[in-house]
């Protein structure tokens, strides 16, 4: 059995970095000979050393200052242009394709540009103008994954066929009805996971912080004298880890932990990690590398903007991925058919959340969030989807509803607590919907509102942001018996969650949190592994077909529309009671948290 990882995690494994003193010297900057081609213009790919500037590398280079900076700050935002980081990838332009970057020949009849667009590929660019993939990528060798703003070389067309062949297509899509989405039934019980054969090639693109953890030295700034910064070299202990890479090192952890246990199963899987961060230097040196079109299913990456680049690359290739972490919005499952969100969106959220408090239709409700009124789309989204639920049982002049937005009570006063004891009712029961995920906001209000509890009648609703609420005593959620829903829940009287921790402590010497990433990392990898071995590519097609028992979740993969991706819908109510017990409300039925 073939098993390939290249990273160890527990400990991390680290490269001790020398420490030289002696930075004052003048430094010969070497050039890169590492090239990578970004957005189909050429780039050297330079490692920052010791003592080396932005103005020291562009003169290495033949660049100017100028167009240095502007590179570094397009692809590294956030880096200190002032203080290059040593170990920094930054991408140089070559001297001799910056022309390019400006203007293409357009005067050459045989060929048109097409400015790529938001959600195109080649494949669909290749569609539009009547090509084949590979007669589109024959003109353009350098441009492997396009992106928006790219501008693709389209061979053999001239503008009146662009013309023709646009009025044609908008015809065509005018009198066609939207594929409806067709979903098969789930099975009723959960799907048994025995006997599997075959071999599985799976790509873990997730931010290790790999560098990060080789830096066994930091400087500490934080003394002075006179005014003048002292600089002091801390070792670091031999079991630190790099705080930003915990995370996904446990993920990575309950992912190799679901391969081991289908591999005992009789499936052969073969692990691939990359270490993707946010920048996209190296997410484009992989796609361009062509490594990840051999995988059978990529996991990752967690940043929106990578996704998206990794998503529409893997679709003209067939390839599943899943993001595994929760992200800001669901766009990029626009025309991603193999693109799976294994966390629901804000909009998911708003959605139950909705359909929940209809059923409180007679009471007055009252909705708290942060957001500038009437212009915040998320908030405008949330209002609309509840007062369409509550048209469902009442007329519209009879629905008490009541909006309050939040301002923090150190700039105001105490104000908030008043204009809320004001939106309440003394006559009927009410409804408090905190719309916001920022900390501030939830734990002032959570506590102007117990505050009031004693008064008013309230139930309190919120987003799963705030069961992760670390300034606030746990106690207002049991005296307010907050409910919340959240995307996981586990139940540590299960054999198989017992058997998880006792395989995660055995292995990594520890056991995992209840918030921890390893849960994800495993019941991702466990059910999409076995869902492929089980079924193939219908799996792809149809998830729901695929129902087996998982740790901490239980997957609800739907689509919007016929070539979206998907994601996952289901979400758990927790309650907060006050005999102070976190349980899951399961028709209409309290289930304790062990």
């Amino acid at each position: 059995m073939k098993i390939t990882s290249c990273i160890k995690v527990l400990p991390i494994v680290v490269i001790l970095l020398l420490f030289n003193s002696t930075v004052f010297s003048q430094v010969v900057v070497e050039r890169s000979k590492d090239k990578v081609v970004i957005s189909g213009i050429p780039y050297y790919i330079h490692l920052v050393k010791k003592g080396e500037t932005a103005y020291s590398i562009s003169k290495a280079y033949g660049i100017t200052v100028e167009e240095l900076t502007k590179e570094i700050i397009l692809s590294n935002p956030g880096i200190d242009i002032n203080k290059l980081p040593v170990g920094a990838e930054i991408a140089v332009p070559r001297r001799e394709f910056m022309s390019d970057r400006q203007k293409f020949d357009d005067q050459e009849k045989k060929y048109i540009y097409h400015k790529v667009l938001k959600g195109e590929s080649l494949s669909s660019i290749a569609e539009k103008y009547g090509l084949t993939v590979r007669e589109l990528r024959r003109e353009n060798r350098d441009l492997r994954f396009p992106q928006v703003g790219d501008f693709v070389r389209v061979p053999g067309v001239n503008t009146a066929e662009i013309q023709e062949i646009e009025k044609v297509k908008t015809d065509i899509v005018a009198a066609i009805v939207e594929e409806p989405v067709i979903k098969m039934e789930r099975p009723a019980g959960f799907t048994p996971v025995k006997e599997l054969r075959g071999s599985l090639d799976v790509a873990v693109l997730l931010p290790f912080y790999l560098r990060e953890n080789s830096e066994r030295i930091e400087i500490d700034s934080s003394k002075s004298i006179k005014g003048k910064k002292i600089y002091t070299v801390i070792k670091r202990a031999e079991d630190w880890i790099y705080p930003w890479s915990l995370d996904f090192v446990e993920m990575y952890e309950g992912i190799l932990l679901a391969a081991d246990t289908l591999r005992s199963l009789g499936l052969d899987i073969n692990l691939y990690p990359y270490d993707i961060k946010s920048d996209t230097i190296a997410i484009t040196k992989l796609i361009n590398s062509g490594k990840l079109a051999e995988m059978d299913l990529i996991i990752g990456p967690v940043y929106s903007y990578n996704l998206t680049a990794v998503a529409a690359y893997a679709r003209d290739l067939g390839i599943p991925v899943i993001s595994p972490v929760t992200l800001i919005n669901n766009s990029a499952l626009s025309s991603n058919p193999t693109l799976f969100m294994a966390g629901s969106s804000l909009e998911i959220a708003q959605e139950t959340l909705s359909k929940k408090i209809s059923e409180y239709y007679d009471h007055n409700i009252v909705f708290i969030h942060s957001g500038t009124l009437g212009v915040d789309e998320d908030i405008k989204r949330f209002k609309n989807l509840i007062f369409t639920e509550l048209s469902y049982k009442l007329p519209f002049d009879e629905i008490k509803f009541k909006e309050i937005p939040f301002y923090s009570r150190s700039m105001f006063n105490n104000d908030s607590i008043t204009r809320l004891s004001h939106a309440l009712s003394g006559q009927l029961k009410n409804i408090v919907i905190i719309a916001s995920e920022e900390d501030p906001v939830i734990s002032e209000t959570i506590q102007d509102i117990h505050g009031l509890s004693k008064k008013f009648d309230i139930k309190v609703f919120g987003y799963q942001a705030m069961r992760d609420i670390k300034n606030l005593d746990p106690k207002y959620f049991f005296d307010l018996d907050i409910m919340v829903y959240s995307p996981y829940w586990i139940d540590y009287t299960k054999s198989d969650v017992k058997q998880f921790n006792s395989d995660f402590r055995q292995k990594f010497l520890t056991e995992p949190l209840p918030k921890s990433y390893a849960w994800q990392g495993y019941d991702i990898a466990y059910y999409f592994l076995s869902g492929m071995a089980m079924y193939g590519k219908d799996f792809i097609a149809h998830p729901e077909i695929h129902y087996p028992d998982l740790l901490q979740t239980e997957y609800d993969f739907i689509r919007k529309k016929a070539g979206d991706g998907f994601e996952n819908q289901k979400l758990f109510l927790v309650r907060y009671t006050k005999d102070y017990e976190v349980k899951l409300v399961e028709e209409n039925k309290l289930i304790q948290q062990k």
